[in-house]
């Protein structure tokens, strides 16, 4: 992937963090993860390294405060997830909130593309959190009693629902409604063959 040109300041108007945040998300997609300095990240927001130091303790702190809202994310969707009535309209409803939390984070998804192997090894204390969550999630679609298609179904469906995470890249200006609306259409057509099971 070639590198992408990037702004040479983020504005800090939600506050330093979330511009640092930001500037990372921008240059970690831009030019990778391993190829970003955390100067880089200050120049860009306008501070000084050690102001950078202030509010994240090292790149892997910053690459972390990135990711971590994925895997809560993932989490509070699943947190009561028994308490869903196991429908068509209930999983419609389980599938648009997690989808809208993909979206909300498709900003890091040229890092997510670029740098996975740093985000899997940024991430090994919460690795168990996220392969739980998925696993969870997948079998609650996949519904009581599964059998092997409604089990690949759910997967297939989850999957649909990642695009959102990668859709900047792949379509970067699809405005984040016909993200939502396309992506759950298609889950859900995955997930009940479109009429054809």
């Amino acid at each position: 992937m070639a590198d992408r040109a990037v702004s040479d300041t983020v504005t800090a108007g939600g506050g330093t963090k979330i511009a640092i945040r930001e500037a990372a998300v921008r240059l970690f997609g831009a030019k990778g993860f391993e190829q970003t300095s955390l100067r880089e990240v200050a120049d860009a927001v306008g501070i000084t390294k050690a102001s950078l130091y202030y509010h994240y303790a090292s790149k892997l702190d910053l690459l972390l405060a990135i990711i971590d809202p994925i895997i809560d994310h993932m989490r509070a969707v699943v947190e009561d997830i028994d308490a869903v009535p196991h429908d068509a309209e209930g999983i419609r409803a389980v599938l648009r909130t997690y989808l809208r939390g993909m979206i909300r984070n498709r900003d890091a998804g040229a890092l997510c593309l670029r740098d996975t192997v740093a985000i899997i090894n940024a991430m090994a204390d919460r690795y168990p959190d996220l392969m739980d969550s998925n696993r969870r999630l997948r079998s609650w679609l996949a519904g009581p009693d599964a059998n092997d298609e409604a089990t690949l179904r759910a997967c297939a469906a989850l999957e649909v629902l990642g695009v959102a995470l990668l859709s900047n890249e792949f379509v970067p200006g699809a405005a984040d409604s016909l993200v939502e609306s396309t992506l759950l259409d298609a889950a859900t057509c995955v997930l009940t063959a479109c009429g054809t099971a």
